[in-house]
């Protein structure tokens, strides 16, 4: 009851102007948005279904507050599968079959990479949620934003941390051929050689079940530690595969799969993942804002989990400046949201979203590269690690960078 009355406290403001806008603009009802969530394999099964609840919170609350333009919300999720020729597919549905103005969401970056080019020329603004690819903003395009943090940024947390581990001369990186783990693979290959350490890069399928004869591979190769750049359950059968062989997180410093954070999940597929290292997007749930520790509330009631992964916060805050900025366009049309979302400011889960970039202002102007083009420049980029047999994530210990660190990282090494 509590969680309720202060999530009503915290949308009132958002519901007075959407009833103030909507006496002024005739609107059909419901307004439709469309989320992107893998819902199916081959995609992150475990992530979509995150993120897809989350969606579904944010369009509740929303509603809650009044809707947008005086017209409550519908979202319409999609499932992408985690592939790239079905995600243009569900992106040409949601648009010319379901009729929706703006589409949020989206997890793999090759869904990102494939279905931006669709929602682009039809005009219809996408804020994506946890699609990390630099290209996804790098071309510039007019209706595209973005508040995962750029795969160079999120790759570069994690070799800088394992450049600051004891006796590390070589690092095995397991990645998947996607539009993801190909550039995160290499942007971290390159990084670690900067620090003097060598580094071999094994590439698998999406989806990829069974990593045999890829761990005698590795196990060859003795490796002082491994990073893992696949997603969803993929990255939990690895990381238990590896190990079962001698070379897991038991084993030697070993970075897993960003879906850990899940860690119900984690566990119960993972039981020798104690010592595991993962990367999380944004700040421990004891610095939560108040919006994100009003929505840890309500996804923790909704889904029973004890942790709030970092990819459910992105795909409810992308619903949610989707929403903020129609309401301060007065109106659903793609170019007013655009407008809107470039001056926007969004008291988010994760913080304050702001786009610096856009057609007001080149990132060339202060230096930056085409791919901070509607890109928020603020998530906050962590490594956590299990110190403890079946911790949650969110009482994981943070092992970096310096600026969040509650532990130092517990080092193994047989």
């Amino acid at each position: 009851m509590k969680a309720t009355l202060q999530r009503r406290v915290l949308l009132a403001s958002v519901g007075a102007l959407a009833l103030a806008a909507g006496s002024a603009f005739a609107q059909d009802c419901p307004i439709k948005i469309g989320a992107l969530a893998p819902l199916s394999a081959p995609g992150t099964v475990v992530g979509g279904e995150a993120m897809r609840d989350a969606m579904l919170i944010a369009e509740a609350d929303i509603n809650a507050a009044g809707g947008v333009l005086g017209c409550d919300i519908d979202v319409v999720i999609g499932d992408s599968e985690g592939l790239p020729e079905r995600a243009i597919a569900v992106m040409e549905r949601l648009i010319t079959q379901d009729g929706v103005v703006a589409v949020g969401g989206g997890y793999h970056s090759s869904v990102g990479v494939a279905s931006k080019d669709v929602a682009n020329a039809r005009g219809i603004p996408v804020v994506f949620a946890e699609t990390w690819n630099d290209t996804i903003t790098g071309d510039k395009q007019k209706y595209i934003f973005r508040i995962a943090p750029l795969s160079s940024w999120a790759s570069a947390t994690i070799w800088q941390f394992a450049l600051t581990l004891p006796d590390i001369g070589k690092v095995v990186i397991l990645t998947e051929n996607t539009d993801y783990g190909i550039p995160a693979s290499q942007e971290t290959a390159k990084g670690l050689e900067s620090g003097g350490v060598e580094s071999t890069i094994f590439s698998v399928d999406i989806g990829t079940q069974d990593y045999a004869g890829i761990v005698e591979r590795i196990k060859a190769e003795n490796p002082d530690m491994i990073i893992t750049l696949v997603t969803g359950e993929a990255a939990y059968n690895f990381t238990q595969q590896a190990a079962d062989a001698g070379v897991g997180p038991l084993d030697l410093p070993f970075v897993t799969g960003q879906d850990a954070l899940e860690s119900g999940a984690y566990w119960t597929n993972v039981p020798d993942g104690q010592y595991a290292f993962v990367q999380r997007i944004g700040v421990p749930e004891s610095e939560f804002t108040e919006k994100g520790r009003v929505f840890a509330a309500a996804y923790k009631e909704k889904t029973g989990k004890s942790d709030v992964e970092s990819y459910a916060m992105e795909a409810y805050d992308s619903i949610a400046i989707l929403a903020q900025a129609m309401n301060e366009a007065g109106e659903t049309g793609g170019d007013a949201i655009v407008t809107a979302l470039e001056s926007i400011e969004h008291e988010g889960t994760l913080g304050k979203i702001y786009f610096p970039y856009g057609s007001q202002k080149d990132p060339s102007e202060d230096g930056k590269g085409d791919e901070w083009w509607h890109q928020w420049p603020d998530p906050a980029l962590t490594m956590i690690q299990y110190q403890e047999e079946g911790q949650s994530s969110t009482d994981a210990a943070i092992v970096y960078p310096d600026a969040y660190k509650t532990a130092e990282p517990v080092i193994v090494n047989e």
